[in-house]
């Protein structure tokens, strides 16, 4: 088995690796400025697969999938049903924002097509790609999230590379994004399937996350606070995943709550696949415990007056209704701004955290309301890391998405496994 690092090698972002030159798994874009799509280019210029795999509907992992299509083309892409319906959200978004420009690789056209071959599958229901026997696993980071089991003992058969005695074929372990503890939204995962080498990611290698339940009730006692001293609560969050968590925490704690952003769109549509949630019943509660924002009218400066929380894109203050929010809740210091996850360097959501203040659409805003942070992250600590890999002793690891790739890998062989991080173009033969 060859497996060539064309993303997410030693850095998070654009995943991208091409198994045995003829399976995708995953292509996502890295979002800078300009975005940054998978080594080879888009276009012409790319991979040319016979199929796709994709472990979860997140934009660096989906958000350049349409551009495969965009020549003669047509490779059949498989991922979970909500996995395919948030990709399709994203590359509709991605449309609405760049569209035409430089910074959209794919048109409207080429977003279509990718309804016409797309395949969905659950958890444990093995299929057929590009010759290969994949498997699905609850990955425990989003609903839809997958580990992808690959076994190309039928590309070895039809290639005339075995014989009766040979028993040549390898099993791959692409964990994609992962949890390990239970979030609200999706259960923690608790497969360990049996591989001959293991792809894991790394995001938060050198990170131990605070216990979930002691950050819910430090956010939980301090939103309740603010509110209770008549202050408007303003919390940024990624449409997918972390909004619905927050719904989930605001209902489990009787706090009212706006919703604002693509997160809407995001909450109506995981609700049609219970079966991919921990507790349909209890999204269904969030959902009627939320009021959905339509932005009419100037309902959103309304709102921004009001004691009570709004949830709303984008997560990093780069975008989205936040870019309304801030700018009327933020000169008063009774008022709180609650931050759910990691703020990427350059953002205006590091800025603020680090400085007091930040550039806020075409303002720079000296912030008074109160700035806080809460680790509700969906991906494995280094303890969960090291929980996960401690069943794949003695199996080769290659690590890749995360900062510290090298390092990770490092600390995995002083601890006694085969590890390695591969390079950005690199291929590895198994």
């Amino acid at each position: 088995m060859n497996l060539q690092f064309l993303g997410g090698a030693r850095e998070v972002g654009r995943s991208a690796i091409l198994v045995n030159d003829s399976l995708l798994l995953d292509f996502g874009m890295k979002t800078a400025d300009p975005p940054q799509y998978p080594v080879g280019g888009l276009r012409g210029g790319g991979p040319e697969p016979d199929a796709v795999v994709v472990s979860h509907g997140h934009l660096d992992h989906v958000g350049a999938i349409p551009a495969l299509l965009s020549s003669d083309a047509r490779p059949t892409i498989h991922w979970t049903p909500p996995t395919y319906e948030l990709a399709l959200t994203l590359a509709r978004d991605t449309l609405k924002l760049h569209g035409g420009t430089p910074q959209c690789p794919f048109t409207e056209e080429d977003v279509r097509r990718v309804t016409e071959v797309s395949e969905t599958h659950g958890y444990r229901e093995t299929f057929e790609a590009a010759g290969h026997e994949i498997t699905f696993f609850n990955a425990g980071h989003i609903p839809g999230s997958a580990h992808v089991l690959v076994d190309d003992s039928e590309v070895q058969r039809t290639s005339g590379n075995r014989t009766q005695a040979d028993d040549s074929e390898t099993r791959l372990l692409y964990t994609g994004d992962f949890h390990t503890e239970d979030q609200r939204l999706v259960s923690g995962t608790d497969a360990r399937p049996d591989a001959d080498v293991v792809i894991t990611e790394s995001t938060y290698a050198d990170v131990e996350h605070e216990d979930r339940d002691a950050v819910e009730e430090r956010f939980v006692e301090s939103v309740k606070t603010t509110l209770w001293e008549g202050g408007t609560v303003v919390v940024p969050a990624f449409a997918i995943g972390r909004t619905q968590e927050l719904m989930l925490v605001c209902e489990a704690h009787d706090i009212d709550c706006y919703v604002d952003g693509m997160g809407k769109d995001v909450t109506r549509m995981i609700r049609q696949h219970p079966e991919f949630l921990r507790d349909g019943e209890a999204m269904r509660r969030a959902k009627s415990n939320a009021r959905f924002v339509t932005g009419r009218d100037g309902q959103r400066k309304r709102i921004a007056d009001q004691q009570t929380v709004i949830i709303t894109t984008a997560g990093m203050l780069s975008g989205g209704p936040a870019m309304t929010y801030i700018p009327e809740i933020y000169a008063n210091p009774v008022n709180k701004i609650c931050f759910s996850g990691y703020q990427v360097e350059g953002t205006p959501g590091r800025q603020l955290l680090e400085t007091g203040s930040a550039e806020i659409g075409d303002r720079h805003l000296r912030v008074s309301a109160q700035v806080e942070s809460y680790d509700f992250s969906a991906h494995a600590d280094s303890g969960g890391l090291r929980d996960f890999l401690s069943d794949y002793e003695g199996t080769p690891l290659l690590v890749n998405h995360g900062d510290s790739c090298e390092w990770f890998a490092e600390q995995l062989r002083s601890e006694g496994h085969d590890a390695a991080a591969p390079e950005l173009g690199e291929t590895v033969e198994i």
